[in-house]
Parts: C-alpha cells; structure tokens; sequence
C-alpha cells in the first residue's frame, strides 16, 4: 500500500512540475514581461530555456540582436537631445540640430524595439506550443474504487 501511493504522489509530482515550464506573457508599458514558475526572465535566460527548440532560440537570438541595436541607437539618441538641451538649460548657444538628429534616432528605434516584441512573443508562442503538446499529452483520471473492505485508486491515462 505505502509502495502504491509513494508511485501515485511521485506521478503527481511530477506531472505538476512538466506543466510549470510554461512561460508566462504579460503585457507592459513598452513590451511584455516574461515569467516561469513565479520568476521574472531576462532574455538571456530565455535564450538559455530555449536552447532545445531551434525555432524559438533563433527568434531570441534575433530578438537579441534587435534589443542590442535599440539600446545603442537610443542612447545615443538621448545624447544629442540631452547635450543642446543641457547647454540651453545652462545659458548657452544650443545646437538645435543635434537635438534634431537625436530625436530622429529616437524614432528609428521604435520599429526595432517593435521588432524585438513581436519575435519575443513568437519565441515564447513557439516554445509554450511545443511543451503544451508533449506536456499537456499526458491527462490521467483518477477513480476510488472499494470492492468489499477493499479500497483502491485506480489511474487511467
């Protein structure tokens, strides 16, 4: 008897913990947050959850990529805002057309963090659609059956 409930709770277990692998969307300001088991993922541990499906870690590494190019375009881009507008600030003679230039790299980066989004998402849609088919295969119903003075649980999968 203590054999035969030790397997059941060892199955159950481990059954709850193949469907903990689902990565979690939600929406933000600016994107999406990713999260597994309760945790907050950066992209480069994504990159590592999904080494396995090559669909998915090719979307994230160019997802990657996008957010490097983001990054430097727009910090550089606030640069050339920030500096006229600090000289201006100071009493100075602002050059207005590096603040031109910096906010057109600000708008150029839109589509890429855009981009960066999108194939977020799809990677994540990716991986989840591969674990929900091989995890979410194994459905088991459970029934107590007494025969007599008898008592046992029968599993059906």
């Amino acid at each position: 008897m203590k054999k035969s409930i030790t397997i059941i709770v060892f199955v159950l277990l481990t059954a709850l913990q193949f469907n903990a692998q689902k990565i979690e969307i939600k929406k933000v300001f600016g994107g999406y947050q990713f999260t597994q088991n309760d945790k907050t993922l950066t992209l480069n541990q994504m990159q590592d959850i999904m080494k396995e499906n090559k669909e998915a870690y090719a979307l994230v590494q160019s997802a990657k990529s996008n957010q490097t190019w983001a990054m430097i375009l727009g910090t550089a881009g606030g640069a050339l805002v920030g500096f006229p507008l600090g000289t201006a600030i100071g009493g100075g003679d602002p050059e207005w057309a590096l603040a031109g230039a910096g906010a057109a790299l600000i708008v150029a980066t839109i589509p890429i963090v855009k981009g960066f989004n999108r194939k977020t998402k799809k990677a994540v849609d990716l991986y989840n659609a591969a674990h929900y088919t091989s995890n979410y295969q194994f459905k088991p119903s459970f029934n107590l059956n007494i025969k007599g003075t008898s008592l046992g649980l029968t599993m059906t999968f």
